[in-house]
C-alpha cells in the first residue's frame, strides 16, 4: 500500500509523519476522553476567577495579582500552534497526551505554591499544557472521524463550553468556601488521569515517524508576536494609556515580529503556520470568523455581568445564572447545526445567518436600560448567543474540512489561537469603550466625584448599595452607557462576519477521515 502524504511536496514526503485514520470510527468512550481535555481547559480558565481574592489573602501579592491569569493567558496562546504542529510531526496522541501531563503537572504544583511568585511561574506552566488541550481533542476528532460526522462531536463541545464557562464560577467558589483554594488547582487531577487513561486505551493511530525538524525560528518570532499582543489587551488602557510609549513599543515589536513570522513560514520546510492552508478561501474565511466571534462572546461575557450586578442587583453567582439564556443560544444553535450537518445537510447558510442573528441580538441589548427588568435582559441575550453558536460551530466545520490531514492539528491551532486572540484585543478594546463611555457619564452628572469614582477600584455592588441615591442612579446610568458602548462594538464585529459569510463556498463536506490533494 502506498502511504502517500496528502497535499505534501514530493520531495517532502519522506520527512513527514504518515498518520492514518482508524479503520472504523471511534468509540463514544474515545471521544469522550477527547472531550475531557477540552473540559479540563475551559473550566480552568474560569474556575480560578473566584478564587483569586482568596488566594491573594492567603499568599500576598497584591500588585502581582493581574499575572496570576496573565501569565496563564500568554503562556496557552503561545503554545496552541506549536502543540499543534508538534502533533502534525510526531504524532496526534502523544502530543494530546504530554499536554494533558504538562497540565496536570503544572495545577498539582500551583496546589502546592507557597507565595505568588510560585503560584504565577506554575501558572505560566500549567498554561503551556492547556495550549495543548483545546487544539490536541480538534485535531484527532478531526483525523479519526469525517467532517460530516465530527460535526456531532463539535456540537457536544458546544455543549459543554457553556456550561463549563457557568460551572466553573460556581465550582471555584464552592471548593474554595468548603474545602481549600488550593483544590481549585487539584481538582484538576482525576479529570485529567481519566482522559489520560481513556486516550491512551480506547484511541490507535497508525503513523510513520517523522525525521522533520521543528521550525524553531517561526516558533520563537511566533512566541514574541502573540506574547506583546496579550500584553497589549492586558495592559491597554488599564495599567497604560493607549497611546502610550509602552503600548507604542508592544504594538511595533508585535507588527515586526509576526511580519517576519509570516517571511520565514514561506521559506521553512516545516512551518508551524502553513502559508499553503491559507491558500484554501474557505479555511481563511474560517479564520476571520474565528477571530470576530472570539472577540464578540469574550466581550459580551466580560461586560454583561456588570451590567446585571450594578444595575440589576444580581449578586456573582446570580449574574452567571443570568447568562444562561446566552449560553443556552450557543448550545442550541451548535447541536442544530451538527445534527443537521451530519444527516448530510449543507452549512453555507449557517454563518451568515449567525452573522446576521448576532448583530440583531448585540442591537436588542441596546434596549437594555438603568429601569429594564433583569429578566427581560437576561432573555435578550438569547439571540446573541444563537447567532455566535452559529458562528462558532460553522467555522469549525470549514477549518477541518478545508485542511489536508497532514495539516489537522496546524489547522485546529490556528483558528484556536485566533479565536484567543480575538477575545483578548476583543475585551481590552471594549473595555477601553465601556470605560470611557462610564467615565464620560459620572463626569457630566457627579463632576469631578463622578471621574473619582470611575477611576477607582473600591465601587463593588455591595458598596453600591450604601452610596446616596443620586450616586446609586449615576452609576447605573454608566454602567449602562458602558454596556451599550460594548454592545454597539459587538455589533460591528458581527456586521464584519456577516459580510465574510457571504464569500464562503459551500464546498462538500469530506464522508471520509482526511483530505484530498
Amino acid at each position: 500500500m502506498n502511504q502517500r502524504t496528502e497535499g505534501a511536496a514530493p520531495e517532502a514526503a519522506d520527512s513527514r509523519t504518515v498518520q492514518l485514520p482508524n479503520p472504523a470510527p471511534p468509540s463514544r468512550l474515545a471521544v469522550l476522553g477527547l472531550l475531557l481535555g477540552i473540559i479540563l481547559a475551559t473550566l480552568d480558565s474560569t474556575i480560578v476567577g473566584t478564587a483569586l481574592p482568596t488566594i491573594v489573602g492567603d499568599l500576598g501579592g497584591l500588585d502581582h495579582f493581574s499575572w496570576v491569569v496573565t501569565a496563564y493567558l500568554l503562556t496557552t496562546a503561545v503554545s496552541t500552534p506549536i502543540w499543534g504542529k508538534l502533533g502534525d510531526l510526531y504524532g496526534r496522541k502523544g502530543s494530546y497526551q504530554a499536554s494533558i501531563t504538562v497540565f496536570l503537572v503544572g495545577s498539582v504544583l500551583c496546589g502546592l505554591a507557597q507565595d505568588m511568585g510560585q503560584l504565577i511561574a506554575f501558572r505560566a506552566l500549567q498554561g503551556l499544557g492547556a495550549g495543548g488541550l483545546f487544539v490536541g481533542a480538534l485535531s484527532l476528532i478531526g483525523t479519526l472521524l469525517p467532517p460530516a460526522q465530527a460535526g456531532r462531536s463539535q456540537s457536544m463541545i458546544g455543549v459543554l463550553l457553556p456550561f463549563a464557562m457557568i460551572g466553573g464560577p460556581l465550582l471555584g467558589g464552592f471548593l474554595t468556601d468548603q474545602l481549600n483554594w488550593r483544590w481549585v488547582f487539584y481538582v484538576n487531577v482525576p479529570v485529567g488521569a481519566v482522559a489520560l487513561l481513556i486516550v491512551g486505551l480506547c484511541i490507535r493511530l497508525r503513523g510513520a515517524r517523522s525525521t522533520a525538524r521543528i521550525d524553531y525560528a517561526g516558533a520563537a518570532l511566533l512566541t514574541a508576536g502573540i506574547l506583546a499582543l496579550t500584553l497589549i489587551g492586558s495592559w491597554g488602557g488599564a495599567a497604560y494609556d493607549w497611546i502610550s510609549p509602552q503600548i507604542a513599543g508592544l504594538t511595533a515589536l508585535s507588527v515586526a515580529a509576526l511580519g517576519w513570522f509570516v517571511r520565514v513560514e514561506r521559506r521553512a520546510h516545516e512551518p508551524i503556520i502553513p502559508p499553503r492552508l491559507f491558500r484554501d478561501r474557505n479555511f481563511t474565511l474560517a479564520q476571520v470568523l474565528s477571530f470576530l466571534v472570539g472577540a464578540a462572546m469574550l466581550a459580551a461575557a466580560s461586560y454583561l455581568p456588570q451590567y446585571m450586578q450594578f444595575v440589576g442587583g444580581a449578586s456573582s453567582t446570580e449574574s452567571g445564572l443570568l447568562l444562561l439564556p446566552l449560553m443556552l443560544g450557543m448550545m442550541g444553535a451548535q447541536l442544530v447545526i451538527g445534527r443537521a450537518v451530519g444527516n448530510g445537510g449543507g452549512y453555507r447558510a449557517y454563518p451568515i445567518a449567525g452573522g446576521a442573528v448576532a448583530t440583531a441580538g448585540a442591537l436588542a441589548l441596546l434596549g437594555a436600560g438603568a429601569d429594564t427588568p433583569t429578566a427581560v435582559a437576561s432573555a435578550l441575550t438569547l439571540i446573541l448567543g444563537v447567532g455566535l453558536g452559529c458562528l462558532m460551530q460553522s467555522s469549525m466545520l470549514i477549518t477541518l474540512n478545508s485542511a489536508a490531514l497532514r495539516d489537522m492539528g496546524a489547522a485546529s491551532g490556528t483558528t484556536t489561537l485566533l479565536r484567543t486572540i480575538g477575545g483578548s484585543l476583543g475585551v481590552a478594546v471594549l473595555g477601553s469603550v465601556y470605560t470611557s463611555r462610564m467615565t464620560a457619564t459620572l463626569t457630566d452628572r457627579l463632576g469631578g466625584d463622578g471621574e473619582r469614582l470611575a477611576g477607582g477600584h473600591e465601587v463593588t455592588p455591595s458598596v453600591l448599595r450604601g452610596l446616596s441615591e443620586p450616586v446609586r442612579e449615576a452609576l447605573r446610568a454608566g454602567v449602562t452607557g458602558g454596556l451599550h458602548g460594548v454592545m454597539i462594538g459587538t455589533a460591528a464585529l458581527c456586521v464584519i462576519a456577516f459580510a465574510a459569510a457571504w464569500l464562503i463556498r459551500e464546498v462538500p463536506l469530506r464522508t471520509a477521515p482526511g483530505a484530498a490533494d
